[in-house]
């Protein structure tokens, strides 16, 4: 194992671990030497490379522990780039000085570029525009933005930041904006390829999420141009106030989210996979679902938008929600907020305390560096 952290891309593709490499040039299935994560094999070697970048829709189930970090970028977009997609071949192959003998499991690091970047390289291509502002947000200039995102994802919590740091230190180029973990607990069934996770509140986030392939082509995956294969990432760092929550009455805190607390199902009836019903009443006239509940303002339906799919990681410090959302289309996830910024009832226990839109780039591999497609190979 080399000593230095500056891994150069003929070392990492020298190297014995990332033999791999060519059964995964054709798309993002993992040879059978690195099988894909899912809720039945936790832990086990997920590929960073493909036509699609790992950390978005595999491994299939979450994992517990999360780190993402924003970042400045001072230097040629291009050769960075390209060395963090070499550092993330090293670290997901266990070759990597950074984890120090602990095992990468199943590590995933997925990379996005800010606004700034990419209007400098296509001004109207996606990931080009900036988030607006919305209700509850509190922001400074170094929590709004931010050149690069990097998500780093794994079973093990030493992962994470050993990940983060070995990428940082080959990459001297970028300056840390901000940095947030997360977790997740047990997932619960949804239905059959999804599971879910409760959050701080005690309530199962991210149920309604596009699962299938199919699914997540048509509302997750940018197609076609130079970006095709990536997606848009949104990031928040939500602080909530959990303890004025939880003083509410259970059925209050029911009426907020639109769902059961104990099950999951909507209050509109049925069980924890089913769609909400936005019409459903009670015998007396009332909505079973509140107008300002939360299901019905973050409902795609009404605001004529796909499903996003929604990989949120709760936090203990501050104590909220980081959600992180993936969707083809920054429309997707701002006309969702400009709903609930109408009259959601859960956000008045939240304030945004940074947030960012980010391209989540196309997938890598041997001949195609990372971000090649858009801002050239070094």
């Amino acid at each position: 194992m080399e000593e230095t952290s500056a891994i150069s891309r003929r070392t990492l593709l020298g190297s014995g671990g990332l033999a791999v490499l060519g059964a995964t040039l054709a798309g993002c299935a993992p040879s059978p030497a690195t099988p894909v994560a899912d809720a039945a094999s936790p832990g086990r070697s997920v590929s960073p490379f493909g036509a699609r970048q790992a950390g978005v829709a595999r491994p299939r189930t979450p994992q517990a522990h999360l780190l993402v970090a924003v970042l400045d970028l001072d230097g040629d977009p291009g050769e960075v780039l390209a060395g963090i997609g070499d550092s993330i071949g090293a670290l997901t192959a266990g070759e990597h000085p950074a984890l120090s003998g602990i095992a990468p499991g199943d590590l995933t690091v997925t990379v996005g570029v800010g606004p700034r970047l990419m209007a400098e390289a296509d001004p109207d291509g996606p990931g080009s525009q900036q988030l607006p502002a919305f209700r509850r947000e509190q922001l400074d200039e170094r929590h709004h933005g931010g050149d690069v995102v990097i998500q780093v994802c794994a079973s093990d919590p030493l992962v994470p930041p050993l990940a983060l740091a070995g990428v940082l230190a080959d990459a001297p180029s970028l300056t840390e904006r901000w940095r947030q973990r997360g977790m997740r607990g047990p997932s619960e069934h949804v239905r059959d390829g999804h599971s879910a996770a409760r959050n701080v509140l005690g309530f199962v986030d991210g149920i309604a999420v596009p699962v299938t392939p199919e699914e997540q082509r048509a509302s997750v995956w940018i197609d076609g141009g130079v970006a095709s294969g990536g997606s848009i990432v949104v990031v928040r760092r939500m602080e909530i106030d959990v303890a004025a929550f939880r003083r509410l009455a259970l059925a209050d805190q029911e009426a907020i989210v639109g769902r059961e607390r104990a099950g999951s199902a909507p209050l509109s009836g049925g069980g924890i996979a089913d769609d909400v019903d936005l019409q459903a009443k009670t015998p007396d006239g009332r909505y079973r679902i509140p107008l300002d509940a939360h299901v019905r303002r973050a409902h795609p339906r009404p605001a004529g938008v796909p499903l996003m799919l929604r990989r949120s990681y709760s936090m203990d410090d501050p104590l909220g929600l980081l959600f992180v959302s993936f969707q083809a289309d920054i429309g997707t996830f701002v006309r969702t907020m400009e709903r609930m910024s109408e009259a959601d009832a859960l956000l008045d226990f939240t304030v945004t305390t940074a947030t960012g839109a980010f391209l989540v780039l196309p997938g890598f591999d041997a001949q195609h560096p990372l971000g090649s497609t858009i801002f050239g190979a070094s």
